[in-house]
């Protein structure tokens, strides 16, 4: 998903280089999915592992099924990923993006994907059957309580553990757990400088992404931790951390605990996310909105908040922009914050 484009889905001058690299440092598992750059994410992938042992690789691709037409057309989507990915098998294939309520309509039932799966799965096609999942913790749970699935992906990184109960029991369940977001998609990748005043004297914080690799990586129950890297740079650095055997202490964890509980303390004073404000009747989602202020004040990921506020105005999410300074808002705010002003604020900075 973030391979290097240079204005192209893919750009594969850049990108079979970097692929190639990270098979002769020793990575072997390589996620990708149907739609990731419009297909060309799978195929460069493909391409790269050409004469390479597969038996020593991991290959995880997914496919999404939201619709009766997603389910029709399952088994030629698999068929067209075989293809791209240039290989007679896929090793964790994963139901993309997957919620409870579509496992109830469009997997589980008689004439669904699952049936399907079972057959292409008998055919030697894919050998374990995943999940990726942005659902409720409770809908997660269910999910694996299915018992149709061998692999997890979700969400778990420093600043979102929200999903820690659901590794555990997937592990407890003798699953993969493959966890996305271990750099918080690019808001860990902040200036040490960010949270080196908050850590003990003495304690040298040489980069926020290997900090966060090491977190996803001391969790016994997870099994792989996904990056994406986009630069040589990036892929050596991520790869000597992750080669580092020995996991966070105690003491280390208690010490990033207390900069981030700080941090957080002092995000809090602008806006403590309770969503009294909401419903906005101009759509605003003005907690959203002061959590991107956040990330560009505190953690100094500006172009991450930049670059979001934009997504989120491009999908007609509710920026700051539209607010028309009604005073709803600010009526119901137990913290009493001018949040019209505030959203000024918010759209002159990152609009």
């Amino acid at each position: 998903m973030r391979l290097p484009t240079a204005g192209q889905p893919v750009d594969l001058d850049l990108a079979l280089p970097l692929l190639r690299r990270a098979l002769e440092l020793g990575v072997n598992y390589f996620d990708s999915a149907f739609a990731y750059s419009n297909g060309q994410s799978e195929a460069a992938l493909g391409k790269a592992i050409q004469g390479w042992p597969r038996e020593q690789l991991c290959i995880s691709t997914k496919q999404g099924i939201d619709s009766s037409e997603s389910v029709a057309q399952w088994r030629s989507n698999l068929e067209t990923q075989l293809l791209r990915l240039n290989t007679p098998y896929i090793d964790v294939y994963h139901c993309h993006n997957l919620s409870w309520e579509q496992f109830e309509a469009y997997v589980a039932p008689k004439g669904g994907v699952l049936g399907q799966a079972r057959k292409a799965q008998a055919e030697g096609l894919f050998r374990h059957m995943a999940f990726s999942c942005h659902d409720t913790v409770e809908n997660m749970l269910r999910l694996i309580d299915t018992g149709e699935f061998d692999v997890v992906t979700l969400q778990y990184n420093l600043l979102d553990r929200a999903n820690t109960q659901v590794i555990a029991h997937a592990h407890e369940c003798s699953m993969g757990v493959v966890v996305m977001g271990s750099v918080g998609g690019g808001r860990l990748a902040m200036s040490t400088e960010v949270l080196q005043p908050y850590l003990p004297q003495g304690y040298v914080l040489k980069s926020t992404p290997q900090i966060a690799l090491r977190f996803v990586l001391s969790n016994p129950a997870v099994s792989v931790a996904l990056s994406g890297m986009s630069s040589l740079a990036q892929l050596e650095e991520n790869v000597a951390t992750a080669s580092r055997l020995e996991a966070l202490s105690p003491d280390e964890l208690r010490q990033i605990d207390e900069a981030l509980n700080e941090m957080k303390r002092l995000a809090d004073l602008y806006c403590t996310g309770c969503g009294y404000c909401l419903p906005c009747p101009n759509g605003v989602k003005i907690p959203d909105m002061f959590l991107l202020m956040n990330y560009f004040r505190l953690y100094k990921v500006e172009e991450f908040a930049r670059g979001r506020y934009a997504w989120m105005k491009g999908m007609g999410q509710g920026v700051a922009e539209q607010c028309i300074e009604c005073g709803q808002c600010e009526t119901k705010c137990p913290q009493s914050i001018p949040i019209p002003e505030r959203l000024r604020e918010v759209a002159e900075t990152l609009g």
